[in-house]
């Protein structure tokens, strides 16, 4: 296949594509049925008028909806098992401080594996009709490329989530000690929780927001935090949540519990502090060793040099 054939295909349904959208945008000439105008009304009792609704959920394009339906949800499947469950996904979206749920964001990894596909097959045309590539590595573009496009989008997440829990790990000393304050002179816990969360903008001050939000429905106090710690799953924090849920069952000071917690939690960032420098002293070698240390020896070894050039 020569590549104004190539490019004439990719067209053609590109053309073919958009005249469908365009179609099946358009109202229907026929008067809309009885089924059709009561079943959206009755989703929450009949299984029948759900399935009914849901047929129409692929509009504008329903006849390559229902044909990419079943392929959709393997590709789904298969990027579960690729990139972690549905907790794994769910456990990242809650640490990335995102709304999103698992289905939408297996959608979205379809929609970036199918960019990448796209992108695979172009360069598999361009680069058929410039050079000569082997055939293995054009029939692999396209898949890698999908591949590459669902990792990427996977990889957001993770970063996103990481930098949020890195956040929240810096606020969590200064928060617990706002707390300690708090108690200290005379609050209860959910008024130390509600004082925090307004009085601060960071990440750990609006989940103790929503926590406080949460008992404000009728939730305790003890689960809405046990429920905190178990879905951001940060050691720091579930230790500290952990104490403090002890000492609310058991009737223990908690002022006393929290400044515990908050030295810990000092101890720990200043522990990370001193690795992060451990191996920030490891790389700072390389620009020590290839650059600093040739141009010394230059600048010694020159003047030497150029003193003996000089005489002879």
């Amino acid at each position: 296949m020569s590549s104004a054939m190539a490019w004439a295909i990719v067209c053609g349904l590109g053309i073919g594509l958009g005249l469908w959208s365009l179609v099946a945008m358009s109202p229907p000439l026929r008067r809309p049925r009885l089924a059709d105008r009561i079943a959206p009304y009755l989703v929450d009792v009949s299984p029948a008028a759900r399935e009914h609704v849901k047929r129409r959920t692929v509009d504008p394009l329903p006849l390559l909806g229902s044909l990419a339906g079943p392929m959709v949800f393997g590709a789904r499947s298969l990027l579960s098992r690729m990139f972690g469950g549905p907790e794994t996904a769910a456990r990242r979206l809650r640490q990335s401080g995102s709304s999103m749920s698992v289905e939408r964001l297996r959608a979205e990894q379809v929609a970036w594996a199918a960019v990448g596909a796209a992108v695979g097959i172009a360069f598999a045309v361009m680069a058929a009709a410039w050079s000569t590539l082997p055939t293995i590595i054009q029939v692999a573009a396209p898949f890698v490329g999908a591949f590459l496009g669902a990792a990427a989008r996977d990889w957001l997440l993770n970063r996103s989530a990481k930098r949020r829990l890195a956040r929240i790990t810096d606020e969590l000393p200064t928060v617990l000690e706002f707390i300690t304050l708090s108690l200290s002179a005379g609050e209860g816990i959910l008024d130390a929780l509600r004082r925090i969360a307004s009085a601060n903008s960071g990440q750990l001050a609006g989940e103790f927001g929503r926590v406080v939000s949460r008992v404000g429905t009728g939730v305790p106090v003890a689960t809405a935090l046990s429920d905190l710690s178990t879905g951001l799953a940060l050691p720091a924090l579930s230790r500290a949540i952990d104490q403090l849920t002890a000492a609310l069952e058991r009737g223990t000071p908690l002022a006393a519990v929290l400044r515990a917690q908050a030295q810990d939690a000092r101890g720990d960032a200043k522990n990370r502090l001193l690795e992060t420098a451990g191996r920030k002293e490891v790389a700072m070698l390389i620009p020590l060793v290839f650059l600093i240390l040739p141009l010394t020896v230059v600048i010694a070894i020159f003047p030497g040099l150029f003193v003996l050039q000089a005489r002879f």
